[in-house]
């Protein structure tokens, strides 16, 4: 195992069933606040839309947010769908971010639109076009944060000059394709699409070319973590997050459900089998058996980080798992 590993945490600001989105930015606040009073070293907020059950649709202003709430935790994008926006305000954005709040601030950059068709298209027209010129714009977005831009017709203020780290975000060989060329930092969304997480990482190192700004790979695996004091408790909380990606595939947008006692009588064989797909980047356990279980994963992912996104139901409890999960990789390190 890479020693010493860190560990972060990936924020969807989940609205639960009995709650809305200013109250779940509320527990936003208390998240970051204890990650940063732990030691994790980072937290990013993802960017979804016309998700009823999700607040983080404005992530650039969830992460001011956070950031001006906390002191030393790194902030950023987990991450900014490039496609949506123009990358001259996704520079002007995080230059101001980088600005406010200097040395914190992470720009992870992903090319899915966060949501469905149509309103993929009402957030952008040409919003497929723009996801097949992800890669230039990846480009472009690292000109406008260039010291070298100064004679170009279009700069970014206050960006220009600044140092943002740029990670590229995915869960497919072509973002591992990208992040290799280019020289950037990849993160790996096994939280929902673990499948080609293993092969993609492989793919990343061997084929990896120095760049400007990473001399070696570096690699992050995002992965649901439910911990708690027994294991029997931590697997009635994760029921929570199968219910999660049930009503995804069933396309029902409903708030995070409570747990239940069991998922028999509410998913089909063939729904449990997707389910299982797309969870199989769990782990959910006590803090004895989350130090077996992922000292292994992390052996054989052979990764340079880990994040951790954690959908629990009860508040109290997503803090003690956030705490239980720090002192698990304490323990590993």
């Amino acid at each position: 195992m890479k020693n010493p590993i860190s560990v972060s945490i990936l924020e969807l600001a989940i609205i639960t069933q009995d709650s809305n989105a200013s109250e779940t930015f509320k527990k936003t606040k208390d998240i970051a606040q204890l990650a940063d009073k732990l030691g994790y070293k980072r937290i990013w907020l993802a960017e979804h839309h016309n998700m009823a059950h999700v607040a983080s649709t404005a992530t650039v202003v969830l992460i001011g947010y956070v950031a001006g709430q906390t002191q030393n935790i790194r902030v950023g994008s987990g991450g900014i769908m490039l496609p949506n926006h123009s990358p001259l305000v996704v520079a002007e954005q995080f230059g101001t971010l980088e600005t406010l709040y200097p040395n914190r601030i992470d720009l992870g950059l992903g090319r899915a639109p966060g949501t469905d068709q149509p309103t993929a298209e009402a957030i952008r027209k040409d919003f497929f076009e723009q996801a097949q010129r992800f890669p230039q714009n990846v480009t472009k977005l690292q000109e406008y944060f260039s010291a070298e831009n100064t004679t170009a017709k279009v700069r970014a203020f206050p960006a220009e000059g600044l140092n943002v780290p740029i990670w590229i975000l995915g869960s497919s060989m072509e973002s591992a394709a990208l992040a290799a060329a280019y020289g950037l930092p990849y993160a790996f969304a096994g939280h929902f699409a673990p499948r080609l997480m293993i092969q993609a990482f492989e793919f990343y190192r061997a084929n990896f070319q120095a760049s400007e700004f990473l001399d070696k790979p570096k690699t992050m695996a995002c992965v649901n973590i439910i911990a708690a004091d027994t294991n029997e408790e931590a697997e009635l909380l994760s029921t929570s997050l199968y219910q999660m990606f049930l009503n995804l595939i069933r396309n029902d947008r409903k708030g995070l459900q409570p747990p239940v006692p069991s998922l028999d009588d509410i998913m089909s064989e063939e729904e449990r089998l997707h389910v299982n797909q797309m969870t199989a980047g769990t782990f959910t356990g006590n803090k004895e058996q989350l130090i077996t279980d992922l000292k292994k994963f992390v052996n054989y992912a052979n990764i340079d980080e880990l994040m951790a996104t954690s959908p629990i139901f009860d508040h109290e409890a997503k803090l003690k798992s956030i705490q239980i999960t720090k002192e698990v990789i304490d323990s590993l390190n």
